[in-house]
């Protein structure tokens, strides 16, 4: 498909340019990590959520605080244990004694980055207090409802081995979160850059705001501009219905997850310097934004079926045809 620069295409060279410059920055602190350092920054250009999903000791929350640290907003961390409260997150409402009234403490949810992490060690009862401000950017308290800053996203962490005393998101949540990734070990060279400036006794580089709070408003705008043909609408509509009839698949993906899906697409496409998605964007990003929403059915996990396959062949299906 092929779709002439026009109106956008300085916009969309200016986005790429300043999301180059923000990858590089990060980079600096997450060695040999490019493409995961994108997928993050795709999920908070598209105003989505993001959660990573690895092995300890692979710098899963570095990569978090990296990341809020580059862009100018508010940064909070919650540590997620077992018993953690719904109120430690959102909020309590606190007795005045001189007014005979109560006011509201706000919670570290208040802010424009929110890093959770070790979510799945927190209880149903807390994770759940997740629920409304990751879709809706608002938090109700006693009737009242209160907005969260904007931009607003939530990056969470979890482990997937040492389950003990752990509690699974479940389908609802997983589905709220834009993007699911891995950061994976590093490659033999960059493990020894990291061992050599360990050694050495230099820390890794401090990391500065290069992204101001309107400019990161501006690419998010920017993002949302990007033009989307009907063929490419279509495209993730046959992907969508490909996961719900595999016969892997006790639950397919959503309308939503197609949503997710054209607004990480939008924001690949304006990190190229495009102003208009082709179908290698939503290809490139179908696994990290559908694979986690999918159920498999027992029965195919057992004969090693994965999500991530399912929706390989899914997009494999229809790619042909389009």
């Amino acid at each position: 498909m092929t779709v002439p620069y026009g109106r956008g295409s300085d916009d969309c060279a200016r986005f790429a340019a300043d999301f180059g410059m923000l990858t590089d920055h990060i980079g600096r602190v997450i060695l040999g990590k490019r493409k995961e350092i994108e997928l993050a920054l795709t999920a908070l250009f598209a105003e989505g959520h993001l959660l990573i999903d690895d092995y300890p000791g692979l710098g899963k929350t570095s990569l978090a605080q990296a990341m809020a640290r580059a862009v100018e907003g508010t940064f909070h961390r919650i540590q997620f244990t077992p018993d953690i409260l719904p109120s430690d997150i959102t909020g309590t409402q606190i007795l005045n004694e001189s007014r005979t009234e109560f006011t509201f403490r706000r919670g570290p949810v208040f802010a424009n980055v929110v890093l959770c992490d070790e979510v799945n060690r927190a209880s149903p009862k807390a994770q759940s207090a997740l629920l409304e401000v990751m879709e809706e950017q608002q938090v109700t308290v006693a009737g009242v409802a209160m907005d969260v800053p904007r931009p607003f996203m939530v990056v969470a962490t979890q482990n997937p081995v040492d389950f003990a005393g752990t509690y699974p998101l479940p389908e609802s949540q997983l589905d709220r979160f834009l993007i699911c990734m891995r950061i994976g070990y590093p490659d033999a060279e960059t493990e020894r850059n990291v061992l050599r400036q360990e050694s050495s006794g230099r820390s890794a580089p401090a990391l500065k705001r290069i992204l101001l709070a309107h400019r990161l408003e501006e690419m998010i705008e920017t993002a949302r501009q990007v033009m989307v043909k009907d063929e490419l609408y279509d495209f993730v509509v046959r992907v969508l219905d490909c996961t719900r009839a595999d016969d892997g698949v006790r639950l397919g993906a959503s309308p939503r997850a197609g949503i997710a899906l054209i607004r990480a697409a939008r924001v690949r496409a304006a990190s190229l310097a495009r102003h208009y998605v082709i179908p290698a964007d939503v290809e490139a990003l179908a696994v990290p934004v559908l694979a986690h929403r999918l159920v498999l059915d027992p029965s195919s996990e057992f004969n090693g079926v994965t999500a991530e396959r399912v929706v390989q062949r899914a997009v494999g299906a229809v790619r042909p045809g389009l």
